[in-house]
């Protein structure tokens, strides 16, 4: 399951990684807790802006541009492989965590039972007009809500998800020493599915998301993201939660990278000519 604030924020975070289990036979359930409406509305402010604009953007009402970001949003779900988009279509300038809304995620949660859930790693909490930190701030209190469910009181059992996996932490060093810890501390291989991304992405035309930019965000993050994990384009996330292991775990992919050459090899891919606008 993934928990973001706006229709198009589970693609340009996460798509590539979902594309991959969505390949994998896994079902994928995306909540998008606010309509999104406001942000980012380049099709409506960009149409003002022109000497004669179209009638039928420049009049649209909210709940005209709310289903067109939806439609967006469906597109690009079927494009990476997501089961199930839930919209609970809150006003996206949402600015403070809402008991209201962390019960209808913890609801949500209770009732898919996740394995796993992926968020926005949360800015300082002081921020308070970042609808993003809101939005993960709001999953986390879902998460220990859900955990404390009784079925004599709320009609159903406690929930634990097994891990959550913080998306957009701004930090890509290689090792644990050279920012005392903090660093993404996991990266999925999109190379495969880069793709599907940009062409999910190229479905929110409404925002400015498709064309250059999608190629642009994905050369640049993801790209980033590849070269410290050592492939083409990776998706980096940050682990909420410690992990077991019997043995120290060593992956397939460290075993198998050849230090000395990797930068040729993750430097192979010209996105712009292999998937052009």
């Amino acid at each position: 399951m993934t928990v973001y604030a706006h229709p198009a924020d589970t693609i340009t975070n996460c798509g590539g990684t979902l594309a991959r289990h969505a390949d994998a036979g896994d079902e994928i359930v995306a909540l998008i807790l606010t309509h999104g409406g406001r942000i980012h509305a380049n099709r409506y402010a960009e149409e003002w802006r022109k000497d004669n604009p179209d009638e039928a953007i420049a009049a649209a009402g909210l709940d005209d541009i709310v289903e067109f970001k939806k439609a967006e949003l469906r597109r690009a779900a079927d494009i990476v492989g997501i089961s199930r988009v839930v919209t609970l279509d809150h006003d996206d300038s949402s600015a403070a965590l809402q008991d209201s809304l962390v019960d209808e995620v913890a609801a949500q949660i209770a009732a898919e039972r996740p394995d796993v859930i992926i968020c926005d790693y949360p800015q300082n909490p002081v921020v308070a007009g970042n609808t993003h930190t809101v939005a993960t701030t709001t999953a986390l209190a879902a998460l220990g809500r859900a955990g404390t469910y009784l079925r004599n009181l709320d009609g159903q059992s406690e929930y634990h998800v097994k891990q959550v996996f913080l998306t957009s932490l701004p930090v890509y060093p290689v090792d644990g020493l050279s920012l005392f810890g903090v660093r993404n501390d996991v990266f999925v291989d999109i190379t495969p599915v880069v793709g599907r991304k940009i062409a999910a992405m190229d479905c929110f035309d409404s925002q400015g998301y498709s064309g250059l930019f999608a190629r642009k965000l994905i050369e640049s993050a993801n790209g980033e993201a590849g070269r410290a994990a050592g492939v083409n384009f990776a998706e980096g996330y940050y682990r909420l939660y410690n992990e077991t292991h019997g043995t120290l775990p060593v992956t397939p992919a460290a075993m198998e990278v050849d230090p000395l050459t990797r930068h040729v090899s993750y430097s192979r891919i010209d996105l712009r000519r292999e998937y052009p606008v």
